[in-house]
């Protein structure tokens, strides 16, 4: 009997899904932040050899799925938690979770480099994302129509842009929807038509539009976003399902370090210190 249940536990576990193995932490979540992940894993592993991170993207909302279902130790969240996903995690692991706020951003706005604007203010962006404004020139700029790109709605940079420019209101239909933030760049640095959004690290080959409030056009700036100037400013959150302890706390602990808060700004988000 114990030699079978020798072999279940060193065959069977590691193949089921989300089964983590002895030394390994999991981070899911976030396409905004993957690649972030993705350097602070590099980096601790070479200082720390002997832990293992995997680190995967899907999006926000997918992190945060998987952390309710115990198929991660740590999601990497564009967004705060939902009361609901709250919830669930509360019915399932009699607990409300972690919330730790490991960089900052600003969600920007892309055009191509060709489009002769600069800024828009957040009603001529929430009018173009609803469907209100749908042509250049109700904006100040050429006679062409305004062609819409958005993020899936798993993406927290999507749930982020419908409750903090649109209002909870829904996406202009017509808007394209694409997988991941380096999608929506890449299509925007090719057509002159075109907008998109997402975080501000993956503003390259195309151009940031300032938002304007008031007379002041406000730029995406690391001071602008440090000090919430910036309208669109956010966190970017790590959760877990308890407080952070053993390598998964190690991990969090070098994140929140200047070492790893070197890594954010070179990655070109923003430290949360």
């Amino acid at each position: 009997m114990k030699k079978l249940l020798a072999l279940f536990l060193a065959v069977i576990l590691p193949a089921l899904p989300g089964a983590a193995q002895a030394g390994t932490v999991t981070i899911k979540g976030s396409d905004t932040m993957v690649i972030l992940g993705q350097r602070w894993a590099e980096e601790f592993m070479k200082k720390n050899p002997g832990t293992k991170l995997q680190v995967t993207g899907g999006g926000s909302g997918t992190g945060i799925s998987a952390l309710i279902n115990g198929t991660t130790d740590i999601c990497m969240s564009s967004r705060p938690i939902k009361d609901a996903e709250t919830e669930k995690l509360r019915t399932r692991f009699n607990t409300t979770g972690t919330e730790i706020a490991v960089a900052k951003d600003g969600v920007t706005f892309y055009v191509s480099e060709k489009n002769p604007l600069n800024s828009l203010t957040m009603d001529q962006l929430k009018g173009i994302y609803l469907g209100d404004i749908t042509n250049w020139k109700d904006v100040g700029g050429p006679d062409a129509p305004i062609v819409v790109y958005s993020r899936e709605n798993s993406s927290g940079t999507y749930v982020f842009v419908k409750d903090n420019l649109l209002g909870g209101e829904d996406y202009v239909a017509s808007a394209q929807t694409l997988p991941g933030t380096a999608a929506v760049v890449n299509a925007v640095s090719k057509e002159k038509n075109d907008i998109g959004y997402g975080g501000a690290a993956y503003a390259k080959g195309i151009k940031e539009l300032k938002i304007k409030v008031g007379s002041e056009e406000v730029a995406p700036s690391a001071d602008n976003i440090k000090s919430g100037k910036y309208p669109l400013s956010r966190d970017l959150y790590f959760y877990l399902r308890n407080k952070p302890s053993g390598e998964a706390k190690a991990f969090i602990d070098f994140v929140l370090s200047a070492d790893g808060q070197q890594i954010v700004t070179k990655v070109g988000y923003f430290p949360v210190k």
